[in-house]
């Protein structure tokens, strides 16, 4: 499979996804929207938007305070003028931000995004298939709404939204999410998060047990296979098994305990995979290519997986547990924050 599996049909992909996850996380979904829709402020739908200067000319839409969210859309604004910049997110986010005069105003997200979105800025977001991007999408003009990757791409990815330009990591990863259309952009950049990660190599503990990097959240792939694979490996190579941050649902907190009842030692610590220093292996988490960035041996393993999760490890040079390990990604000349950031200056010249 040589791309997405809706490549144009952002409405699909949604149905998709509700198809993939459990009754319970819909239903949980459900009522954080009831909860918004009837906080006692009255205000369900707000946002909160930082801006440096009183008419910034570029929109940056963070979904979220995920470390690769924050690297990839929040990264390239140390390298514009403040002045520039405005944030919307759904919280307060001058911690993130470099030293500057930023103010924060609260307000209906709809009307922010409209307002700043429109006349002309350029917007920075992780894709169309979120709120604040579909919002932003919707107000942008052609060819000002830029897409920056932020993780790896599976066939499962959302499609790019029509006339955005795709910030990628790699040559392979623009065509794969372009899928063949001729109606979006797209422009190599590389990896913030590749590239943060080669910065200082991590320091390989010769007693560290193999980390596998959870991933029962995951839609790509059946749940039982994803457990199976983790407890598997786990009871195999006498590895810890890490929990992806999403993993709180009741159904994963059960297996975590019925891992650890067993003998599986499950590290809930939160510590950074380079302080950990161990070898990491997991199913296809970005995590694996992070780790072999800072210099760990990290592979891959699925016994008899799918054909489009061994494409997706050979185009990111994944190894299989029992080669060699996963080699370094190659590095680009620019770091990628200031070559986003290159981007919007040049779409602000034009």
């Amino acid at each position: 499979m040589d791309g997405l599996m809706h490549p144009r049909d952002i409405d699909a992909w949604h149905r998709w996804q509700d198809r993939s996850q459990p009754v319970g996380r819909r239903a949980q979904r459900m009522l954080g929207v009831l909860r918004d829709i009837a906080r006692p402020d009255g205000h369900a739908g707000n946002a909160v938007l930082t801006r440096g200067g009183p008419k910034p000319r570029v929109l940056a839409c963070l979904e979220s305070r995920s470390p690769t969210s924050v690297r990839a859309l929040l990264e390239p604004l140390r390298h514009l003028d403040p002045a520039d910049v405005a944030v919307i997110a759904p919280t307060g986010v001058t911690d993130l931000l470099p030293e500057g005069s930023w103010t924060e105003s609260t307000g209906f997200a709809p009307d922010l995004v409209g307002s700043h979105a429109a006349g002309g800025a350029v917007v920075l977001s992780t894709g169309h298939y979120l709120p604040l991007g579909a919002l932003a999408h919707r107000s942008a003009e052609p060819g000002r709404f830029l897409t920056v990757q932020h993780g790896l791409l599976t066939p499962h990815a959302p499609p790019l939204g029509a006339g955005t330009i795709l910030l990628a990591w790699s040559e392979a990863d623009a065509a794969f999410w372009r899928s063949g259309r001729d109606d979006v952009g797209s422009v190599v950049v590389g990896s913030q998060l590749l590239w943060e990660a080669a910065e200082t190599p991590a320091t390989l503990d010769p007693d560290a047990r193999p980390v596998f990097l959870g991933q029962l959240h995951g839609a790509e792939l059946p749940r039982d296979v994803l457990a199976d694979a983790a407890e598997t490996f786990c009871r195999a190579e006498h590895a810890t098994y890490r929990p992806h941050p999403s993993e709180r649902d009741r159904k994963s907190v059960a297996t975590h305990a019925r891992w650890e009842a067993s003998g599986i030692d499950i590290d809930r610590s939160g510590t950074p995979l380079r302080e950990l220093g161990a070898p990491v292996v997991s199913v296809f988490s970005t995590g694996v290519l992070e780790a072999a960035a800072a210099g760990l041996p990290a592979w891959v393993t699925l016994a008899d997986p799918p054909t489009w999760l061994a494409e997706f490890w050979e185009r990111y040079g994944l190894e299989p547990w029992g080669g060699p390990p996963t080699a370094s990604p190659e590095r680009p000349e620019v770091e990628p924050s200031r070559g986003v950031a290159e981007v919007v200056r040049e779409m602000m010249a034009g």
